[in-house]
């Protein structure tokens, strides 16, 4: 029997990591022990003490019942306190804080909240390749706002006003960006508010990178006025290597977080009191434990900046996050064509950068998510082999 799917499903393919993976374990099964630099995913364990709340409360009895759709005041106590510990924004857990099983469903819910057919969303490039599929699968049109090297992987507002914005309902940014490792510069976040208020425009602020290898971290919400037009998702997928725990949150005026109750409430049902718990205690994590991590990724860099000299890439030191974005040579078509002949002819995958846009098809992203020797060997497989 032949079942027709979806329209909405139209356009949308499979995530290329979900194909990637697929391939990568093909090719294990043959023998080739592919080494993936490619996924950020945190090879790291939380803190042992996030660890132990989860086992202890997990053992108790009274945990296991569906929980509230706007989250544990605990874990929105939580939020709200880091927000101010760090960014020095205040948000009112009761009303301006909304849990979410991941950043990622997020995406989906805002999208979903504020897209009609019709109705469009400006998406980076390069970006997120989840951006797009979801202004998609809720009706929209994602609209590209190309970003480049020589403006600081950057939007030209000013570029941008020129366009024809009257449909325009959503714009994604994403800084510190993925998948360039860029910072935004000191005025930035001023402009994209003017911008945003001058074309009615609501800021979707996705930033779960803030920390990795960054002495400064920070919030749009930071910037006055932030409020009337932004809505920031962050996680705890990197800060935390709580990846695979599913904790994220949205954090808006009470309006915002409002509206997109009304849609995640008929999603979920809450999350797991104990994931709850143990994400509010990772978000007590003073300086300490974001140093002892960095200096684990600042090592690991260093030995990607090195693949990336064998490879003859160029490359800014300065990129923050949990990747390094680095051009291929001119002698090679695109990024593609480095990450097959590293991949087939070295048994290393590197992600092409063409995967988060035409604007990065001539990169190549490489992730820090794996141990000193694990480089090492990749370095060594480049050397002796290619």
């Amino acid at each position: 029997m032949e079942i027709k799917t979806a329209s909405r499903l139209e356009g949308i393919g499979e995530y290329y990591f979900s194909q990637k993976l697929r391939e990568i374990e093909s090719l294990n099964k043959e023998g080739k022990d592919i080494l993936n630099l490619g996924i950020g995913s945190p090879d790291l364990p939380p803190h042992p003490e996030v660890i132990r709340m989860l086992q202890d409360t997990a053992a108790k009895d009274h945990v296991h019942a569906y929980q509230s759709y706007k989250g544990s005041p605990i874990l929105r106590n939580a939020i709200s306190q880091w927000y101010q510990t760090w960014y020095g924004v205040a948000l009112n857990p009761d009303t301006e804080v909304l849990p979410l099983i991941g950043s990622k469903e997020g995406i989906m819910h805002i999208c979903m909240t504020y897209l009609d057919k019709g109705d469009e969303a400006l998406i980076p490039d390069p970006g997120y390749p989840t951006y797009s599929s979801a202004v998609k699968l809720a009706g929209g049109t994602p609209v590209t706002y190309q970003l480049s090297e020589a403006h600081q992987w950057q939007p030209d507002l000013e570029a941008l006003s020129q366009r024809d914005l009257s449909k325009v309902k959503l714009m994604w940014v994403n800084y510190p960006h993925m998948p360039t490792g860029q910072l935004p510069s000191a005025d930035f976040y001023a402009s994209l508010i003017a911008f945003a208020k001058q074309h009615e425009i609501l800021i979707c602020h996705d930033n779960p990178y803030s920390f990795i290898l960054n002495d400064h971290p920070s919030s749009l919400l930071s910037a006055p006025g932030a409020k009337e037009v932004v809505l920031e998702l962050n996680s705890l997928s990197k800060s935390a290597n709580m990846a695979g725990w599913r904790v994220g949150m949205l954090c808006a005026a009470k309006e915002r977080i409002d509206e997109v109750l009304r849609f995640k409430s008929n999603m979920d049902s809450g999350m797991f009191l104990p994931v709850q718990l143990a994400a509010a205690k990772a978000l007590e994590l003073g300086k300490d434990w974001y140093d002892e991590v960095n200096t684990i990724y600042a090592a690991r860099r260093e030995k990607v900046f090195e693949l990336l000299t064998q490879l003859n890439c160029r490359f800014s030191k300065d990129q923050v996050g949990m990747f390094v974005w680095a051009a291929v040579p001119d002698s090679l078509k695109d990024g593609y064509e480095m990450s097959d002949r590293v991949l087939y002819g070295a048994a290393v995958f590197i992600t092409p950068g063409g995967i988060f846009g035409e604007a990065g098809k001539k990169y190549i992203r490489v992730s820090l998510c794996g141990s000193i020797e694990k480089f090492e060997e990749a370095i060594h497989r480049i050397q002796t082999r290619l």
